[in-house]
């Protein structure tokens, strides 16, 4: 007798259901989706845990009778047709599971009207649907979801708390305005005002809205084509870029890495191979134990995508995935780069800011920069830092058209050498010989497989060192240096090590050449802002700020009888 029958219907769908809908934000992610793919310029989305409701309004096209009587019924989708449609994904959604899936688990309500159209309400749970009903309304979609659950007891109690369920649904919200910057969204919580975010030209316009944190300023937006970084010429890669977002090491940063995110073709995604590489491009940019603020958002030809590989559509399968690996840390090392950011300018903004605190409120005019300035402020790579002083033998005073920089000189120079290391590592015979004692097991093989120094057997427990790094060459102190490095870490912090060691100390006098070479070296470093560890390098005092804080041209104006603005 055969064992193997096939499932009813009915059974099928309440499976399929529960793979998609399992839980409020669930609910949430799929008529925003929905409403997305709709054209929606902005969306409202009410919650109500405790009724089990969620309502979802949009401004997008809407549906004629006919679309909105199939919408919510299985295998109905407008998004493709047949299979060759699957490797050409466009749209956010595409199952034909959302709305049918919805309706498996809870009561539905549709209302929609499209342009110079009467509009239709009608309500589907599980497969059947009521008749239609005139219903008047603005052009664009209502969906409202009650009873949500209502059946399934089980899971309902399965669910975690209220709290945690609306911290979710937030999240996934603030995903999705990430990768749509172009909606305005409005959510309430029980009919009560909840939060907004306001549409942007671009993400870094919505990032600090999403984490109240930091600022527009803190922040810095790029986009590249991935040609860019090509070698060689790959039609595949015509048409694709990566936009940029970029939280500057020196002023923004987390405990977690709560805020690195990847999408892709304006999706959220999890890509553990790609995020490492996001992480790779801010590799010894930041304090130990802290993690960047960064969103990375690629847009690829859609047919180098396989969305099938998880309900949520969090999780893809993408072509190319090593070349993208090696494409993200290069824009974000261009991106933090001198010649890409606009670093006096946001720095000269914070500056301001404290200053604006500082001060008493006073009606005074200031005069805006002159052309030069603008000009030399939108390109610091082009900045001609001057060397003017030092300060207590540990600050680099240079001058500059617009103003003034500090530069603390050990963690420039250490910067500098360090990224010196990192292109050009180099080992040489030492001048003098080195000899170094009683040394374990882990040390050796420290300096031999780590390293890579070549040692010899001189003696009882005596090694003779034959290769060394060639930033050590002339180090007061080569022995302790290399007992420094046999003692752990990796090349890498090796690198930083020799850096910190050979940089030149603070409390060191300098000559004017010295530190002009210092800060021409320093300019020329892919990530400037910050040493090694994380420490933020220089201070920019903006001319601006300065005529701001001393009142120059409202003094000037009042003592030629100019009458205060």
């Amino acid at each position: 007798m055969a064992n193997i029958k096939q499932l009813p219907n009915d059974v099928i769908q309440l499976i399929a259901a529960g793979e998609v809908i399992d839980s409020l934000a669930a609910v949430v992610r799929e008529l925003a989706e929905n409403a997305i793919d709709a054209g929606a310029t902005r969306i409202n989305i009410d919650i109500q845990p405790q009724r089990w409701q969620i309502r979802v309004v949009d401004n997008g096209q809407g549906m004629d009778l006919e679309d909105l009587q199939q919408c919510a019924l299985p295998h109905r989708t407008s998004k493709i047709g047949d299979r060759q449609d699957l490797a050409h994904i466009k749209s956010l959604g595409f199952r034909w599971e959302a709305l049918h899936s919805i309706a498996q688990v809870a009561k539905l309500t549709i209302a929609s009207c499209q342009d110079g159209q009467p509009g239709y309400q009608l309500t589907v749970q599980q497969n059947h649907v009521s008749e239609p009903l005139l219903k008047p309304m603005a052009v664009g979609t209502m969906v409202t979801v009650t009873d949500i659950f209502q059946n399934f007891p089980v899971r309902r109690h399965a669910l975690p708390a209220i709290a945690q369920q609306l911290k979710t649904a937030q999240q996934m919200i603030y995903h999705l305005a990430l990768g749509q910057p172009q909606i305005t969204w409005q959510v309430n919580q029980n009919n009560q005002p909840w939060f907004v975010i306001s549409a942007g030209k671009n993400a870094q316009e919505i990032l600090p809205q999403l984490l109240r944190s930091i600022s527009i300023q803190d922040l810095i937006f790029q986009r590249y084509q991935a040609t860019d970084f090509l070698t060689e010429n790959n039609s595949d890669y015509a048409t694709s870029y990566l936009e940029v977002v970029l939280g500057l090491p020196d002023r923004c940063h987390r405990h977690q890495a709560d805020w690195l995110k990847l999408a892709i073709n304006g999706r959220i995604v999890k890509f553990s191979a790609l995020e490492q590489a996001i992480m790779k491009g801010f590799s010894r940019t930041l304090p130990r134990d802290r993690h960047p603020i960064c969103f990375v958002h690629l847009h690829v030809p859609p047919e180098h995508i396989d969305w099938n590989r998880h309900p949520a559509k969090s999780e893809i399968y993408l072509q190319h995935q090593t070349l993208w690996q090696e494409i993200i840390p290069q824009a974000i090392a261009k991106g933090l780069s001198f010649s890409e950011a606009n670093l006096p300018r946001l720095e000269n903004q914070r500056v301001l800011s404290l200053i604006q605190a500082a001060e008493k409120k006073e009606n005074y005019s200031i005069e805006p920069p002159s052309e030069h300035s603008t000009t030399s402020a939108s390109n610091p790579h082009k900045k001609v830092l001057k060397v003017i002083g030092q300060a207590r033998n540990t600050y680099i005073i240079t001058e500059h058209p617009d103003g003034i920089w500090l530069v603390e000189q050990h963690i420039a120079d250490e910067r500098a050498i360090y990224e010196d290391l990192c292109k050009n590592w180099q080992l040489i015979s030492p001048i003098q010989p080195v000899l170094l004692n009683d040394l374990s097991p882990k040390q050796i093989e420290q300096l031999t497989d780590q390293l890579g120094l070549d040692l010899e057997i001189f003696g009882e427990n005596v090694w003779r060192v034959n290769t060394i790094p060639r930033a050590l060459q002339g180090h007061s102190d080569l022995e302790a240096a290399l007992l420094e490095l046999s003692r752990g870490g990796d090349l890498e912090a090796a690198q930083v090590a020799i850096a910190c060691r050979t940089a030149v100390r603070n409390g060191t006098p300098l000559d004017f050449p010295t530190m002009q070479t210092i800060i021409d070296r320093w300019q020329q470093c892919e990530n400037p802002s910050t040493c090694p560890h994380g420490r933020p390098i220089y201070l920019a005092l903006e001319e601006t700020s300065l005529y701001r804080f001393f009142r120059r041209h409202w003094v000037l104006g009042k003592s030629h009888g100019i009458t205060e603005k």
